[in-house]
């Protein structure tokens, strides 16, 4: 009876013994959190310049009609060059106007405005729309500005991407060396990523000489339209398992 007891005794320990020691590694810190970042710029590859129809009259059906007989005309001859067209604005609201006189807000008609955001790899080509359109009636021309393509951009942020995962593993092992461990198997990550904004830019001719210096290696880095490239940042937040 009394080994019986003994043993039950000392089973009893062991589980107790056991059960401290799960506890305790339960409560070890088992992983890390950092954050990771990449920053890279990328050359600016395309023109753009955005084409704005703004027609107004009293009666809604004839500004819609006129509005968008030009915004058919300019397709069709931007669809003779190597652009690229999207429509950007479609707009068809009552516009008033402030009389002094009278010292009240009077009714002028509907005003119809479409705009297309009009592309191109060449700025010369993005020239000759400025060229055709600008000046003309009811057709405003703004917002001349430089920016990285989709395509152009897409590389570069994949490949980003895993140097920011990187720089947080860097980060993760260097806090774990402290207490002689390391940083394991990724757990979780996500990010974010962004891009500097290009200001439009109002004088074309002064924009177009930029390019020319620059293609020529005269080093000139001013500007708004061609000054910089695009800044790329990625940022990770990433959970490492520590070993």
């Amino acid at each position: 009876m009394n080994n019986k007891l003994l043993g039950c005794a000392v089973a009893a320990v062991c589980v107790l013994v056991l059960g401290w020691v799960a506890i305790d590694r339960f409560a070890e810190p088992r992983t890390i959190s950092v954050d990771g970042e990449c920053l890279t710029s990328v050359p600016k590859d395309r023109t753009a310049i955005t084409l704005r129809v703004s027609v107004t009259d009293k009666s809604a059906a004839k500004s819609m009609k006129i509005a968008s007989a030009k915004v058919a005309e300019m397709n069709a001859f931007l669809k003779t060059l190597d652009v690229k067209v999207q429509t950007s604005e479609f707009n068809s609201y009552e516009k008033s106007e402030w009389n002094h006189t009278k010292q009240k807000s009077e009714f002028v008609g509907i005003e119809t405005t479409i705009a297309l955001d009009v592309s191109a790899n060449d700025i010369d080509t993005i020239e000759t729309v400025l060229n055709k359109f600008a000046g003309a009636e009811d057709v405003f021309v703004t917002n001349l500005r430089m920016f990285t393509s989709a395509e152009t951009m897409k590389p570069v942020l994949e490949s980003c991407l895993g140097t920011a995962v990187e720089n947080a593993r860097d980060r993760a092992n260097g806090l774990a060396a402290g207490v002689g461990k390391r940083a394991g198997k990724l757990l979780a990550v996500s990010y974010t990523n962004g891009g500097t904004y290009t200001a439009p830019t109002a004088n074309f001719r002064l924009a177009k000489a930029e390019m020319v210096a620059m293609d020529a290696g005269a080093g000139y880095a001013g500007g708004a339209i061609t000054g910089k490239d695009t800044d790329v940042s990625v940022r990770v937040s990433a959970i490492f398992e520590i070993k």
